[in-house]
């Protein structure tokens, strides 16, 4: 078991919550490191920028930070982060850079089953919420799953304000000043497997790629897990 070494802390992203890294968690936690899986608000990437922010102000000690889909957008704005942040992984997740979208993102290159068609948005106090249609949610997000893993995770959405996916960064990206590992999901028809290639590469990160749907940490979490401790190893 290791001993004094960073809280990692694992960002989910939209259309399902924190239990997405239950598998992650259980791996790190029998490895001796502190894990913390703060759910997010969802409601505009400036807002949980923020939140994020002030999660991270009450962790002690060294930080390495992974986020999972648009939980990559997260993590890529300085704004959310604390100088304790080591490293970054992303894990099937965006990588954003500064004057652009997850939106535009997403769609730079074709692949993407994210669309009106698959998609239902439900009024909230202030804005709308969108959720992926149960009957396309294997298909878009988990489609390696057993459907009754899916089902479930269909059911237990945590939706996003797609406000948010037209928002940029508040500045320069964290992967240009920080160290990062990406997981590039092969089989994506969330955020085209394309996409996360061209994102990886061009933040210079250390690249596993699996054969994966997007629910990558709930499907392969042993090698998430491997992925986030190579990324506390290279921070030293």
């Amino acid at each position: 078991m290791t001993t004094n070494q960073p809280s990692i802390v694992l960002v989910h992203g939209a259309l399902t919550d924190a239990s997405v890294w239950h598998g992650v968690i259980g791996r790190l936690l029998s490895r001796g490191y502190p894990v913390l899986a703060p759910a997010m608000p969802m409601r505009g990437l400036a807002s949980d920028v923020a939140y994020l922010r002030s999660f991270l102000e009450t962790v002690d000690g060294p930080v390495v930070i992974a986020g999972h889909s648009y939980g990559g957008s997260v993590i890529s704005d300085p704004a959310a982060l604390t100088p304790a942040v080591r490293a970054l992984v992303f894990v099937a997740a965006f990588q954003q850079d500064e004057n652009e979208t997850a939106g535009e993102l997403n769609y730079k290159f074709p692949g993407s089953k994210l669309t009106p068609e698959t998609t239902v948005t439900r009024p909230y106090p202030g804005g709308q919420d969108m959720y992926l249609r149960a009957e396309n949610f294997a298909e878009v997000y988990a489609a390696d799953l057993d459907p009754g893993t899916a089902a479930v995770l269909a059911a237990a959405q945590h939706a996003i304000d797609p406000d948010a996916l037209g928002e940029t960064l508040s500045g320069p990206a964290t992967w240009r000043s920080l160290p990062s590992w990406a997981l590039v999901s092969a089989a994506d028809h969330s955020i085209p497997t394309e996409a996360q290639r061209f994102m990886a590469e061009r933040a210079g990160s250390t690249v596993v790629e699996i054969d994966t749907a997007h629910a990558a940490p709930v499907a392969f979490p042993a090698e998430t897990a491997d992925l986030i401790e190579s990324a506390v190893r290279g921070s030293r």
